[in-house]
């Protein structure tokens, strides 16, 4: 049986893992920019072995988006969650907006996405250090 007080942890992390899922946007380009520099080195890769993934990605956003608002109302009701990672994993959710209708935006939802992540993780940094 699962404790009252492991409950909200887990929530966080299902919602961080699916939001990274959601956003295969950013690994697309990452991948290609991995295909493009293993083909600077001579390395020919054919096809993209992880394209099945492109038709589940607004499912996988979806429960991203849905399990960061029940973390984040875990977390206005019993402060038991982090900041830190609620914030991290809003940037992430945000950053991988899968919709085509808003892709002409994309770049606006990376950078503002990528700017809640590395708030996140300064002001993580920063407790950590202010405490020793």
């Amino acid at each position: 049986m699962i404790h009252k007080e492991k409950l909200p942890g887990i929530a966080g992390g299902i919602s961080g893992a699916a939001s990274v899922l959601g956003s295969w946007q950013i690994c697309h380009n990452v991948c290609l920019g991995l295909v493009t520099l293993l083909g600077l080195m001579g390395i020919v890769v054919a096809g993209m072995p992880l394209a099945f993934l492109t038709t589940i990605a607004v499912p996988l956003w979806s429960v991203a988006l849905l399990l960061l608002g029940v973390t984040f109302l875990l977390y206005l009701r019993k402060k038991c969650i982090s900041r830190h990672m609620l914030l991290i994993n809003s940037g992430l959710v945000l950053a991988g907006i899968p919709f085509t209708s808003v892709q002409e935006y994309a770049p606006a939802f990376w950078t503002v996405g990528g700017l809640i992540i590395a708030a996140g993780i300064i002001i993580f940094i920063r407790v950590r250090w202010s405490h020793g």
